[in-house]
């Protein structure tokens, strides 16, 4: 047994039984009043009556008729009260008796055994019309009457003398198909009600189902973690979430349908990825782990994925497509972490490696089984494999923060020592080169405060890198001064150094980090120089120079300088041109108590 249906059942049957009543509570009040205007106009007509015609007049006309009226009144004054709105029927009945049985009663008190055909109608119409509910109580009314008729003339006996058997006959039958056309059609009109009040009912239901389903859908595409978009084939936003505003650098999703009209060339930092978009969800229908680069509202760039599909009509054409936007740019970022720490490993240890592979090599050439290394090589070659422990544990770091920011192990240090080192390890990749390498680091320069491995990768690399990408026979040069924020003191430093054909333009003009006096350290070579354009990006990460298109490198080592430098408080940059050589500069703050 279907128990929760049968209990909707009866709910629903329940609620079109409270509006009945109240449909009939509220159609009582004209139909009352209407009944009683009419029972006014009537006693007033009888007034007239036995005032003008007293000789065949009879009061008892005019008794009924005040007697109609004050049951009239007493069901208007009833329906106010807590009875009345409880129990409509019985004032219902109370109305269509105070037009009839009053008014039959009053001609047996008259004596006359009349039919007041014209009277009963009238109410039975008045009341099928203006209260079209409950046919069952129209039923009790016009039979109620009509006992109250044939018993009082049957008590009473009085006489249907003046009606013939046929006539009485007819006003019966007049009656009876009168009567029934009436119920029949308060009948008829509540069957269309409650099917009516039902279906109302079920829509009401709908509505309210459908009003739950879009608050659901609405909470999960406003809360939703991921943009939710809808996009015309022609390349506007339709439809965007709050997700999609904030990947987007929008204020609202209002904005991003405003601003984006054209995605292929607004949105995607690669145009040609839109048409890529368009022709997988073409080729399959849908489009899944789809990353672009894209701009934001602010002009800045950031990396998204795209799930989307296609929606199309009964008739397969396309009306939009509709999808999800997800923010990787973090994940990018640290799947960049990683192929960087790789790459870092590798390129930071080949130096170290290659020179003690070269002396190793030098050795493995001398005669005889026993090998007599001297001291010196032996001191040399622990060094080398310490440093390149240390490097391995700074990568370690470097990889630990995922490229966020070096964690440094900052001391005072003396510069000319670190530049000492670094060209040591360096010096059988510059005897190779058959490069001169001069320090210029004076003795007395201030201390610094800075890593020593970090700031030995600095040096390594800006060396290493000249080698690299010049040819044999390189002069190298390391020198540093110390330096303020007045541009025409760096120049003066530079003019010292016989290097005023390279003058430091405003754009590159280091400006120190703090208020302190900074150090101001060049690496310059006498090589074939670097392009203007070049310059500009070659600290950036995987930039190589235009001489190393052949080399197995990713153009790492500047990229980490820039790093290394910056997460010591100062700047790096290089001035240089075609056939006139190199100068890569850097500066470093002064120890605290330095001077």
């Amino acid at each position: 047994m279907n128990y929760f249906g049968n209990a909707k059942s009866v709910q629903a049957l329940t609620a079109y039984e409270v509006w009945r009543n109240r449909f009939l509570q509220d159609r009582l009040r004209p139909a009352v009043g209407i009944a009683i205007f009419f029972a006014l106009t009537i006693t007033v007509y009888f007034m007239g009556e036995a005032f003008f015609v007293r000789q065949d007049f009879k009061n008892i006309y005019l008794y009924t008729s005040a007697a109609v009226e004050i049951g009239l009144l007493t069901c208007f004054v009833l329906q106010k009260t807590s009875f009345g709105q409880r129990y409509p029927g019985l004032l219902f009945l109370g109305f269509s008796w105070s037009l009839t049985v009053i008014i039959q009663l009053g001609l047996a008190v008259a004596g006359s055994g009349e039919l007041p055909i014209f009277t009963w109608t009238l109410a039975f119409l008045i009341q099928a019309t203006l209260m079209p509910v409950r046919w069952r109580l129209h039923l009790i009314s016009q039979l109620g009457v009509l006992c109250c008729h044939i018993g009082i003339n049957l008590v009473l006996n009085l006489s249907f003398a003046k009606y013939t058997a046929f006539r009485l006959t007819g006003f019966y039958l007049y009656l009876f198909w009168f009567c029934l056309i009436c119920d029949l059609s308060v009948y008829w009109y509540e069957c269309l009600q409650r099917k009516e009040f039902s279906t109302r009912r079920k829509l009401e239901s709908a509505y309210q189902q459908l009003e739950v389903a879009e608050a659901k859908y609405r909470s999960i595409f406003e809360n939703a973690g991921e943009g939710i978009f809808q996009s015309t084939p022609d390349g506007r936003y339709i439809t965007a979430n709050p997700a999609l505003a904030r990947i987007c650098g929008c204020d609202s999703p209002e904005e991003v349908t405003a601003k984006f009209t054209d995605i292929e060339r607004q949105l995607y930092v690669d145009p040609d990825r839109r048409n890529e978009f368009l022709r997988s969800i073409e080729e399959s229908g849908t489009v899944s782990d789809f990353e672009s680069k894209i701009y934001r509202c602010d002009g800045s760039i950031v990396w998204i994925s795209e799930k989307a599909r296609a929606v199309r009509d009964s008739s397969g054409s396309l009306l939009y497509y509709e999808g999800l936007m997800e923010d990787i740019t973090q994940r990018k970022q640290a799947q960049e972490s990683q192929r960087l720490f790789i790459h870092a490993l590798s390129h930071d240890l080949r130096n170290p490696v290659a020179g003690m592979l070269m002396v190793l090599k030098n050795w493995q050439t001398k005669t005889g089984d026993a090998i007599a290394i001297p001291r010196s090589v032996l001191d040399r070659m622990i060094q080398g494999s310490e440093q390149q422990l240390r490097l391995i544990n700074s990568l370690l770091e470097v990889h630990a923060g995922e490229l966020g920011g070096l964690f440094l192990h900052c001391d005072r240090l003396d510069l000319r020592a670190v530049v000492e080192a670094a060209a040591a390890d360096l010096e059988p990749l510059m005897n190779e080169a058959q490069a001169t390498f001069k320090n210029l680091v004076p003795d007395d320069l201030p201390a610094v405060n800075a890593d020593t491995t970090q700031l030995w990768r600095v040096f390594s690399n800006l060396i290493s890198n000249a080698l690299k990408h010049n040819m044999p026979g390189l002069n190298l040069t390391v020198s540093a001064q110390i330096i303020n924020r007045q541009k025409d003191r760096i120049n003066s430093i530079r003019a010292k150094q016989n290097i005023e054909k390279f003058p430091i333009p405003n754009s590159q003009f280091p400006i120190p980090n703090s208020r302190n006096s900074m150090i101001y350290c060049t690496v310059e070579d006498d090589g074939v120089g670097i392009l203007p354009e070049q310059c500009e990006h070659l600290f950036d990460l995987y930039v190589r120079g235009y001489q190393s298109r052949h080399s197995v490198g990713l153009g790492l080592g500047l990229y980490l300088c820039r790093q290394i430098i910056g997460a010591h408080g100062g700047e790096i940059g290089v001035i240089s041109s075609p056939g006139a050589g190199a100068i890569f500069w850097f500066t470093l703050p002064l120890a605290e108590n330095g001077s």
